[in-house]
């Protein structure tokens, strides 16, 4: 925005915030400065913006009230949901409207005979397996921070989980939504059925970062209690072992519900939060669970332990009861917190790579982090190789955390090199834009944008995401300007 700019989109959020109260009530709007500092970034806490306007819709009606006035206006908007996203997807705009949809929490149905809940996005992840359990059932998909994240911000992410090994990711639970374009139309795509005919545009949306509009009602898949689960917990030299033995255990065959993997220094950060009494001297520990059928269970549990002790774990345990696998999980479930301990700031990572160069991989971090005197904590999905590396920093040092950030990049550069990609399951949003052109061509860059823009032409929905915009001084983020390379080589039109 230019400084003539200034006065006029000034004008428009006032013009908004009068008529949004209006059509909400005074409660659902803020625009007092103190309170919309509360809103300024969401669980990448190092990037901050203070919006422009904060509005928290108490129904879907709101949601779309809100969108055509940004349209009318010509104002850009950002969707959050509780504000738990480490990528910074839900970054606020400085001269737009944050859509906040934490007061949807409406659970409009459990629906067991079809295996599927329909709830409006700010309900809470955890929530819609409590709601199901009675029937039997339960929702997937479990970030660590299932306690407190919602589900539309789930959506827009494509969250995963300790048990997305097993059950896959968001995209493979949701069957349908009602969403809310940058025009202000509402959109019913999908629906409890398990497929959908025509283009796969459900699966457009989920893991779009709120770039394509914005979810006021979500259709998930349950998934039925399991008849038996067993964890089990062993403790590893280092994380060589305890990463042949996870490779030892998906090449027999088995295909755990979880398998997560901590080192050292990230065992230290849980002993310290939570005292969750990990084997003593373990270079790694490693949390297996197996569910499903009891005899399938019991006898893939046999093989599991077995393979643990063929690659070192010098000590095993197995859950009792349900009291003692929760006390498994907890060191686990409280890792990134607990890295506050040893650490006064850090940088959460997410990136992937193939499970076959674990080892390898962990080494160049370790190497990265000799050579920088950069701290890296590791802890992750060892199943399906979602790394995620807590770099530690002291901001009161000067230049560490440019160190820091500079070690959060090359391990990105390390999971792209072989042959993984930059997230594994916390979006690009507006940390990880610029090593986007690291894994994409221009012209897959082009092509994204060419859908996007079929959404959302203006950019309003929440621009300066995803997008490594601008990719010129004074470029605005949109569609690609000129010939497209693919128009250019003959492949395709552009209309």
């Amino acid at each position: 925005m230019t400084i003539d700019q200034a006065p006029a989109r000034r004008s428009a959020i006032t013009g908004l915030a009068r008529q949004l109260r209006t059509a909400l009530g005074p409660d659902a709007v803020i625009d007092d400065h103190q309170r919309l500092r509360t809103y300024e970034c969401d669980g990448l806490a190092h990037y901050k913006v203070t919006p422009a306007l904060v509005v928290l819709p108490a129904d879907a009606t709101g949601v779309v009230t809100t969108v055509r006035a940004c349209a009318e206006a010509g104002v850009p908007f950002v969707a959050r949901g509780s504000g738990t996203g480490l990528s910074g997807g839900a970054l606020p705009h400085a001269d737009g409207v944050l859509i906040v949809t934490s007061r949807l929490r409406r659970i409009v149905e459990i629906d067991p005979a079809n295996q599927r809940a329909v709830v409006e996005p700010g309900v809470i992840n955890l929530d819609i397996t409590r709601a199901a359990g009675a029937d039997g059932y339960y929702y997937a998909p479990d970030p660590s921070s299932q306690q407190i994240c919602s589900i539309g911000g789930n959506l827009a992410e494509n969250s995963g989980g300790a048990h997305c090994l097993k059950y896959g990711f968001t995209t493979n639970h949701v069957t349908g939504a009602e969403f809310v374009a940058p025009d202000g139309e509402v959109v019913r795509l999908g629906g409890k059925a398990p497929d959908a005919t025509g283009y796969d545009l459900l699966g457009a949306i989920v893991g779009s970062e709120g770039t394509l509009g914005v979810v006021t009602e979500v259709t998930v898949r349950l998934v039925r209690l399991p008849e038996a689960v067993r964890t089990l917990l062993a403790g590893f030299p280092g994380t060589d072992d305890a990463g042949a033995a996870t490779s030892a255990v998906i090449g027999a065959g088995v295909v755990p519900a979880a398998m997560e993997m901590m080192d050292a220094l990230a065992i230290e950060a849980a002993e310290a939060a939570v005292r969750c009494g990990y084997p003593a001297g373990a270079g790694a520990v490693l949390i297996v669970e197996l569910d499903g059928p009891a005899a399938e269970v019991d006898a893939q549990f046999a093989e599991v332990e077995r393979h643990c002790r063929a690659h070192g774990a010098f000590e095993i345990r197995i859950a009792a009861d349900d009291a003692e696998r929760a006390s498994f999980w907890r060191g686990r479930k409280s890792a990134f917190a607990a890295v506050g301990r040893i650490s006064p700031d850090y940088i959460v990572q997410d990136g992937v790579i193939p499970r076959t160069v674990l080892a390898e991989v962990l080494h160049r971090i370790a190497e990265l982090s000799r050579d920088t005197g950069i701290r890296v904590a590791n802890v992750f999905h060892a199943g399906d190789g979602n790394l995620h590396p807590l770099v530690l920093f002291d901001d009161s040092v000067p230049g560490e955390a440019e160190r820091a950030e500079e070690v959060s990049g090359a391990i990105l550069d390390l999971c792209i090199e072989h042959g993984g990609s930059i997230t594994g399951e916390h979006g690009v949003g507006s940390d990880k834009a610029k090593f986007m052109p690291r894994m994409f061509t221009e012209a897959d860059l082009d092509t994204m944008q060419l859908l996007r823009c079929a959404f959302d032409p203006d950019g309003l929905a929440n621009p300066g995401k995803v997008f490594p915009t601008p990719r010129l001084c004074g470029e605005v983020p949109g569609r690609h300007k000129g010939a497209h390379p693919l128009q250019d080589a003959g492949i395709a039109e552009v209309f």
